[in-house]
């Protein structure tokens, strides 16, 4: 369930239980397994449920005897552990985000390090995502994700590398670069940040023809990394920069530590340095906003006419910062104001896309 990064962490396990000489499948269509684990997601409420209701659905089959064994890990597992245990008895055993090798014990089989990097692919066979660090140093007031996934840990070079070439070997040939925050990589392990070392490094892999960022914080946006996207013809002119919203007023409540006025200068910059590059962001609505601050929202999104636009709706997640913060809106509003926010997306698509 849930994100890239999640989908990049059952895949290292399918990795490691076929390692171990275990049979797995991803997602199967059959009804031939006696075991399964289901890695959730718990970053907002409508994933909380699928995830919740994903692992209904094998408890209930569990009880009628159709599997053998359910285990849960990931994020949802991590944040609510003790809640599940007691309100879905039914399943064997919940694990972490972080505790595969205590998971793999349960199958009799070893955390294998020798075969870090190797993956049992569930994407198309022309592209990966490719993890480059876990995790998350910023305090934003509405996200549980560094409750869920702890602090920064960057991966070093020569691990990211390693895995690109096996990748490589089995026939892709585009990576998708992704963590919860790109531009923070190398501070923890090299004490400054290195992702354009990174891309040079990745960029010498043969056999990779394409690489993509993903997941660009703004603030303090290291515009040495545009200097890379231009010099390295490998390198796509995309950047995914989750900006979550444009009002002043509703950018501090959220502690995202930019204004309005520094993003529109960001924005002018990098589309100076690289004037074809796709911008893909996403925004989120229903955090402490009036009318006048969606309004701003949605003249700041007409002005900067974003190549992709993704939006989703705020929901309460307790120990957060922001859970102090009264939630008023309505889930229809919330609603309501994602819809408004993508029909003027759509009208800026549809003027991208007649050129």
């Amino acid at each position: 369930m849930g994100c890239s990064k999640n989908l990049v962490d059952s895949e290292v396990l399918m990795g490691q239980l076929k390692g171990n000489g275990i049979s797995v499948i991803h997602e199967s269509k059959k009804d031939d397994f006696n075991i399964v684990i289901v890695n959730t997601c718990g970053f907002i409420d409508k994933a909380k449920e699928e995830s919740v209701n994903t692992i209904l659905q094998f408890a209930e089959a569990k009880s009628k005897g159709y599997i053998e064994k359910l285990y849960v890990t990931g994020c949802l597992s991590q944040r609510y552990k003790d809640n599940l245990e007691q309100e879905i008895p039914e399943v064997d055993a919940y694990f972490g985000t972080l505790e595969m090798p205590v998971l793999l014990n349960k199958f009799n089989a070893d955390y294998k390090h020798e075969l870090i990097g190797e993956r049992v692919l569930t994407t198309s066979s022309h592209y990966a995502y490719l993890k480059i660090s876990e995790g998350c140093n910023r305090k934003c007031s509405f996200c549980a994700i560094p409750l869920m996934r702890g602090l920064h840990v960057s991966r070093t070079i020569e691990e990211i590398v390693k895995e690109a070439k096996i990748l490589a070997a089995q026939g892709v040939k585009e990576l998708m670069l992704i963590a919860q925050e790109l531009t923070y990589y190398g501070l923890d392990i090299y004490k400054k940040r290195r992702l354009p070392d990174l891309l040079d490094a990745l960029c010498e892999v043969n056999g990779i023809e394409w690489i993509r960022l993903h997941y660009a914080y703004p603030a303090q946006f290291p515009l040495e990394i545009l200097d890379a996207i231009s010099r390295q013809p490998k390198i796509c002119h995309y950047l995914d920069m989750p900006l979550q919203h444009a009002s002043n007023n509703v950018l501090k409540a959220m502690k995202r530590n930019i204004t309005q006025e520094e993003i529109g200068e960001l924005i002018g910059t990098i589309r100076n340095k690289i004037p074809d590059i796709v911008i893909r962001t996403t925004m989120l609505v229903g955090f402490g906003e009036g009318e006048k601050e969606f309004e701003e929202l949605l003249e700041f999104v007409r002005e900067m006419k974003f190549d992709r636009l993704g939006a989703f709706t705020y929901s309460h997640e307790e120990n957060t910062s922001g859970y102090k913060l009264k939630d008023e809106l309505s889930e229809q509003t919330k609603q309501d104001r994602a819809n408004l926010l993508m029909e003027v997306q759509g009208e800026i698509s549809y003027e991208h896309n007649s050129k």
